[in-house]
């Protein structure tokens, strides 16, 4: 079945198409869900409140620009909405003296290493940590996606990447 069909047959609220599309993108989108959850069934969650919207919102979708995409951008703001909406995050001063850059080539730490380390950050470093490194949000966009001021997203990113850069450290592992 074409993606167009699949879609609009998805826009019918036929249960088979559905499960084509769960089946086709559910392990893209898990793999964004585990990047803004502290762990798997923290993620398996989102995925499932993900679909839910997915498929309440197929309707808007209108072949234009990327399905994927568009399924990325519900399924992030998803993840974001609970968070704002479970007030999970810790508010954090907008001052902070000085930011300082990490540098994000390492070939000596495992990715599973790093994404373990990023999952225990708290929840909004964690979350401005990826929707700026891994998704390329600037600070203004996920000041609005947060609910934040942008100085409070920078604040936020320098911190992670402090945090990181710190147990990086503890693990021997040189960041230069």
């Amino acid at each position: 079945m074409s993606l167009k069909k699949l879609i609009n047959q998805c826009k019918k609220g036929d249960r088979k198409a559905q499960e084509q599309l769960y089946r086709k993108y559910s392990s893209v989108l898990y793999g964004l869900c585990l990047k803004y959850s502290r762990n798997k069934t923290e993620a398996e969650d989102n995925l499932h409140d993900s679909f839910i919207t997915i498929y309440d919102k197929i309707d808007q979708f209108k072949f234009k620009g990327s399905f994927e995409g568009w399924l990325k951008r519900i399924t992030v703001n998803t993840v974001l909405q609970k968070y704002r909406k479970g007030q999970h995050m810790n508010v954090v001063s907008d001052n902070l003296s000085e930011e300082e850059d990490l540098d994000y080539d390492y070939p000596d730490v495992q990715l599973s290493t790093l994404l373990q380390y990023v999952q225990e950050l708290p929840n909004k470093y964690r979350l401005t940590f990826n929707l700026y490194v891994l998704d390329g949000y600037t600070h203004k966009e996920i000041s609005e996606l947060l609910g934040t001021s942008t100085g409070t997203s920078k604040s936020n990113l320098s911190r992670a990447k402090m945090i990181l850069k710190e147990k990086l450290k503890k693990e021997n592992i040189n960041i230069a």
